[in-house]
């Protein structure tokens, strides 16, 4: 890094060039900032906030070309980090809110069927959810977790560079097509 370098223009210029030392420097600089400014959302938990951290950089830095004013890095920072926050809340209340209406209209009215029929169902179903899901984290997570069924979720987590929230959302949306699956298919009478 080199003396003109003090000052957020010069490591915001120095980012633009490609100069990894800048993408450093600007993450120790203002990480603790984000950190503290994402404490104030108090209904995410830890993992939930790393990931938000990691996001807001990963967003800031390719869109640095954008940014006019060096000087308004941190405000502009924030910005993102605020509506990256913003947005996982709405996310989790939008899915909560899903799968609430989704358990009490639907599942409720399921009737019941054997034990040893349902675990044959669910398998083939899950083992169908799985070979239809496209390449990705999502079916890379799925097949780690429940397939491979040898690791946690933190563990998972760790293996692809990913909060564990990240992993548990991932695992959460597949439990939830499952879930919808097997119901249509009792519904429809496919059991």
């Amino acid at each position: 890094m080199n003396e003109g370098m003090k000052d957020p223009g010069g490591y915001i210029d120095a980012a633009r060039r490609g100069e990894e030392a800048a993408y450093r420097a600007l993450y120790e600089r203002y990480r603790p900032g984000v950190v503290r400014l994402l404490e104030a959302f108090a209904a995410l938990d830890f993992d939930e906030r790393e990931d938000i951290v990691q996001d807001t950089f990963t967003r800031a830095f390719k869109s640095l070309g954008s940014l006019s004013t060096p000087a308004s890095f941190e405000a502009w920072l924030y910005a993102i980090a605020r509506n990256r926050a913003k947005t996982a809340l709405s996310k989790r209340s939008t899915e909560d809110r899903t799968m609430a209406e989704f358990s009490t209209e639907a599942l409720d009215a399921v009737p019941p069927f054997p034990d040893s029929l349902a675990l044959e169902v669910d398998i083939a179903v899950v083992r169908d959810l799985i070979e239809r899901l496209p390449e990705g984290p999502e079916k890379e997570t799925v097949r780690l977790f429940y397939v491979d069924g040898q690791l946690s979720a933190r563990e998972i987590a760790e293996k692809l560079g990913v909060g564990k929230s990240a992993i548990t959302m991932r695992l959460e949306r597949v439990r939830a097509r499952v879930k919808r699956e097997l119901t249509l298919r009792v519904l429809a009478g496919k059991v």
